[in-house]
């Protein structure tokens, strides 16, 4: 699949001069102003919010100024080739999803919206763990569109491993395990609103879907696992509503089920494992023969351990500053990432990313490809799965476009040597 920034520019400027704006805002703070406007605001709260008082967030957006493209005049950029590959894949721009959970919060189709304009771009999507609908319905609109398959580690052992196998049979190429979020960070505009979208029984498709799951479902929870005891109210009365209309079936076939509410305190009991450590890598790698790639890498020691550990690629990211309160940039420890690595696997970046320049610096950098998340869920919120498309397109634009002005025609020619550390 060919992208051509060019076309996307003509279109852009073509339906200008027919009174058109573009769908979705092409400038990226517009788009976040744009969507809080439109999506509710404990929705936006769970989105948009950080860890804190959000220095993660600012971390990963300076970061990038640390470096300053260097442009190249006078070269022959009239051809350009923005393609990389990727385990085997190739891929038409080192662009890729992150997963963004609950994406229902902000459209009816979420996930599957997603699965759409990801696939009609050949941009590779990564299934969320804490999807709204199930992996299963998200490949049935993709094709043979590349797909990777986020995994939370479980606190059982044979959840995990039922995950994994319908990754598999999905037709995700890697599995991309989430390190950094084994306890959910601080996240003061959620507890400002006393708000956790899973407790409505949102965003855990990928779980009541599961067989495992729902055999879980009847036996008894941890007793060590936190206890949710809320207070009677008329409140939690339409929580409880709200719980039996988003579990599978809808709100009628479940009115007299206690199933919903067991999915939900199920969930809540063993969704994420804090104990888990680096031997036990080795149950992934007896359970998929997915290339396993490690998401939440910061500490060179830790790209070391994952070299180690046989592990097949690493996402330098800190879960866009949602978990830990003033933790360093991405992009600031991708240097030293790259070259504990040396080229022996795939790196990406994760957090902050978002403009063509951003890509354009990871990608001199040494990384593989980068990972959006914010953006594209406020372009779904706007538009659907045209919105989530324009801002894919955009970026993508944006980076080739970027890439030609600097000098380059391919990857290959992005390298240090095109940037400045500041």
């Amino acid at each position: 699949m060919t992208f051509y920034a060019g076309e996307r520019q003509q279109k852009i400027y073509s339906s200008g001069a027919s009174g058109k704006r573009p769908i979705v805002p092409v400038d990226l703070t517009q788009l976040e102003d744009a969507a809080q406007k439109k999506i509710p605001t404990k929705a936006f709260a769970y989105i948009a919010g950080g860890a804190g008082i959000g220095k993660t967030i600012q971390n990963n957006r300076t970061a990038f100024q640390s470096y300053e493209i260097i442009p190249r005049m006078l070269r022959d950029v009239s051809v350009r080739d923005t393609s990389v590959e990727l385990f085997g894949a190739k891929l038409p721009s080192p662009l890729m999803t992150s997963p963004v959970g609950v994406l229902e919060m902000v459209h009816p189709q979420a996930d599957v919206a997603v699965a759409e304009a990801t696939s009609s771009l050949g941009v590779p999507m990564i299934f969320s763990n804490q999807a709204s609908y199930p992996m299963e319905d998200c490949a049935a609109k993709m094709g043979n569109s590349p797909r990777w398959f986020q995994l939370y580690w479980s606190k059982s052992n044979e959840l995990v491993a039922s995950l994994l196998k319908r990754a598999e049979a999905s037709g995700c190429s890697a599995i991309a395990v989430t390190l950094d979020t084994t306890i959910l960070g601080w996240r003061i505009r959620d507890l400002d609103l006393a708000y956790l979208p899973f407790l409505e029984g949102k965003g855990i498709a990928q779980y009541t879907s599961d067989p495992v799951f729902q055999k879980l479902m009847d036996e008894p929870d941890d007793p060590n696992a936190p206890q949710l005891k809320p207070k009677v109210t008329l409140h939690l009365l339409k929580t409880v509503m709200q719980m039996k209309k988003n579990y599978p079936g809808g709100f009628w076939k479940n009115l007299r089920s206690d199933r919903p509410l067991k999915a939900v305190r199920k969930f809540t009991s063993i969704y994420s494992r804090p104990s888990i450590k680096w031997e036990e890598l080795k149950f992934l790698r007896e359970h998929t023969k997915l290339p396993i790639v490690l998401k939440g890498i910061l500490h060179p020691d830790d790209a070391q351990k994952a070299l180690d550990y046989g592990m097949d690629g690493i996402i330098v990211s800190n879960h866009g500053g949602r978990q830990v309160d003033g933790a360093v940039g991405s992009f600031t420890m991708l240097p030293e990432i790259i070259k504990v690595v040396n080229d022996k696997i795939p790196v990406l970046l994760d957090s902050g990313v978002r403009s063509g320049a951003d890509m354009f610096k990871a990608i001199a950098l040494g990384a593989r490809a980068v990972c959006i998340g914010r953006p594209y869920a406020y372009g779904l919120a706007l538009a659907g799965a045209e919105g989530v498309r324009e801002v894919l397109s955009n970026l993508m634009a944006d980076f080739e476009l970027n890439m030609a002005l600097s000098g380059c025609t391919s990857i290959q020619e992005i390298t240090s040597a095109t940037l400045r550390k500041v």
